[in-house]
């Protein structure tokens, strides 16, 4: 027993010396990264709006391919796709006082993830009533046909300067073909002096493609009146050999024919009818790639509207 203990040991040991070069291969292959994020600020309309610039190179001079996620103290406020070389812009509104800017590069298949340095940036303050608006998670990959949720956070500013309470709808954009995104609740309320965040759960749902009964449809509805056209056309015919013996029924016959095409462009016989009643023949899948979600948040007080927006960025894959 002991001998057959020590073969089997020797065994495993041999398996573990074995594998260890091509796990060590296979982790060598992913490039580390550096992050870099530059931030400039400027005054508008008594809030501080932040421009950022993001990027990201790899050790093996490639551009770095994924997403960005931008943090505030820690916590995630906004996130965006880079582009083909690998890099990436945006414009946040700030809320007053002080905020701790970050970007987090998540890694792709090639490359390691990296965090910038950490960018200390102060914000006006006023009296103004006023929100913020951040998501968490800010990136986001989905599957096609899976769906995923965030929580977009819309935080009162200077709310206890309100004469009664203000209220946000939150809506978004940039969204790929065949997906969809809603929000629970759509529309919040900022109660006079609140000051903790209101959340609201945005649901992101995609789309797998697949061939739906919409054709065998349209065919079942166009047969019977295809069948129900018979008779007439039958009876066309007939009078169109009546025409030589008798010139009035020419007028007839052209009455009919008239009569037909409109029967058949109102009906089943008709592709727009078709199309308009029945849905396309299959539904089409969400595109893959990567995506920047724009989430925003306006209220209006009867006169002007306010609206700052964050970005969520979407990856959607096969």
């Amino acid at each position: 027993m002991f001998c057959r203990g020590l073969r089997l040991t020797l065994v495993a040991a041999l398996g573990v010396a074995l594998a260890s070069p091509a796990l060590a291969a296979a982790t060598s292959t992913q490039q580390a990264t550096q992050t870099t994020l530059l931030v400039n600020t400027r005054d508008l309309n008594g809030r501080t709006q932040a421009n950022l610039s993001i990027a990201v190179s790899g050790a093996d001079g490639q551009p770095a391919t994924g997403s960005i996620a931008i943090t505030d103290s820690g916590k995630p406020l906004a996130g965006f796709t880079l582009d083909a070389q690998g890099q990436a812009a945006a414009t946040l509104d700030l809320a007053p006082g002080s905020h701790s800017f970050s970007a987090v590069y998540g890694g792709d298949t090639a490359h390691l993830g990296s965090r910038s340095e950490v960018t200390p940036v102060n914000a006006v303050s006023s009296t103004t009533p006023d929100f913020a608006v951040s998501i968490a998670p800010a990136t986001l990959s989905l599957q096609q046909g899976q769906s995923g949720s965030a929580i977009v956070s819309v935080t009162p500013v200077n709310a206890a300067s309100l004469t009664g309470p203000m209220f946000v709808t939150i809506s978004c954009s940039g969204l790929p073909d065949q997906s969809t995104c809603t929000f629970t609740p759509e529309n919040i309320e900022i109660p006079v002096g609140a000051t903790a965040a209101i959340n609201s759960t945005m649901v992101l749902a995609t789309n797998t493609g697949s061939l739906g009964g919409a054709t065998a449809e349209v065919h079942r509805d166009a047969r019977p009146i295809a069948w129900a056209m018979l008779p007439g056309a039958f009876a066309l015919v007939g009078l169109a050999f009546g025409v030589r013996r008798r010139r009035y029924l020419s007028r007839l016959v052209l009455l009919a024919l008239v009569a037909l095409v409109t029967v058949l462009g109102t009906t089943a016989c008709s592709p727009l009818y078709s199309y308009y009643n029945h849905g396309p023949n299959h539904n089409l899948p969400t595109p893959t790639g990567s995506f920047n979600v724009t989430i925003a948040a306006q209220s209006s007080n009867g006169v002007t509207a306010t609206t700052h927006t964050t970005s969520i960025a979407l990856t959607v894959t096969k």
